[in-house]
């Protein structure tokens, strides 16, 4: 007997917060993880769900492995992505969250992201279940269809990977604000020891535009190069409008030029300097920072 429609869908309802952040940390794309619900709710409506011991299961094998294709797919479209490939950026991440976990800001960061598209598929699979939504190695293996003993030698390995290059410094909101002020102060001087000085040595300039934009297409490297970036920009009269916004659970920037939304940015910062400035100018992924039709 097929279950009844409504305790289907009741089913699907209760985990479908869950299986979206499963989703777009898989990919990235809130977008794609959508398409990947979407899917899923249809298995799940044409599946005899009556006989499925558990819902939970059944559907974080399902969006899992339709997260692995999708992603499998999108990192062939990233290779020939115009400048660096960075995730879609979100204003509210609260439908991204599990409930069960209270998660720090760093874990959805523009950076942690980043680092997670370094991973394979079936590794960032395991690591983000495991370590994300505390999915223990029998489950894991179960949707990937592999040994717990593989799938623990595949979080190890992706923790590792991720660990290593992981942000060097965790800073209060306060002084992630201060450090955002200090730079729009510094931005709209166009003062260029001024600009140097706020960044570290080493820090990079990640920005993606996707063709689509005016972006550097290629990651910048050190305070000279980056601080020179915004001296020409501020020598040009682009006159933007920068203000402190949330961005995946942290506090980063919102630049406007004449009005229309620019780029979203987020730093790593010590609280003395950017050692990573992550921006975001690619109109396809900003439409969470858009004013609501």
């Amino acid at each position: 007997m097929s279950a009844d429609p409504t305790v289907t869908a009741t089913a699907f309802a209760a985990e479908r917060t869950r299986l979206l952040g499963i989703a777009y940390r898989m990919l990235g794309s809130r977008a794609d993880a959508e398409d990947v619900l979407q899917d899923a709710w249809l298995r799940w409506s044409e599946s005899d769900s009556a006989d499925v011991r558990s819902a939970q299961a059944w559907l974080t094998t399902i969006v899992t492995r339709l997260s692995i294709d999708r992603l499998r797919s999108a990192k062939a479209q990233r290779e020939v992505y115009i400048g660096p490939w960075l995730p879609e950026p979100l204003a509210d991440i609260d439908s991204v969250t599990p409930e069960s976990k209270a998660e720090l800001a760093s874990d959805l960061s523009l950076a942690f992201f980043s680092l997670l598209e370094r991973l394979g598929p079936d590794e960032r699979a395991a690591f983000v279940l495991h370590d994300a939504f505390d999915c223990d190695y029998d489950d894991i293996a179960e949707v990937l269809g592999k040994s717990p003993a593989a799938c623990r030698q595949l979080v190890h390995r992706a923790r590792e990977r991720v660990v290593a290059e992981r942000r060097r410094f965790q800073v209060d909101e306060q002084t992630r604000r201060h450090m955002l002020e200090r730079f729009i102060e510094v931005a709209s001087t166009g003062d260029l020891p001024a600009m140097k000085a706020l960044f570290a040595t080493d820090a990079r300039l990640i920005s993606d535009g996707g063709g689509k934009a005016a972006a550097v297409r290629r990651v910048l490297h050190g305070a000279e190069r980056i601080s020179w970036l915004f001296k020409v920009i501020f020598r040009r009269g682009l006159s933007a409008e920068r203000r402190i916004v949330r961005i995946n659970g942290e506090l980063g920037l919102a630049t406007s030029f004449r009005g229309k939304l620019h780029s979203v940015t987020t730093i790593d910062t010590d609280g003395q300097r950017i050692y990573a400035y992550y921006t975001v100018a690619n109109p396809d992924k900003l439409g969470a920072f858009l004013p609501a039709a």
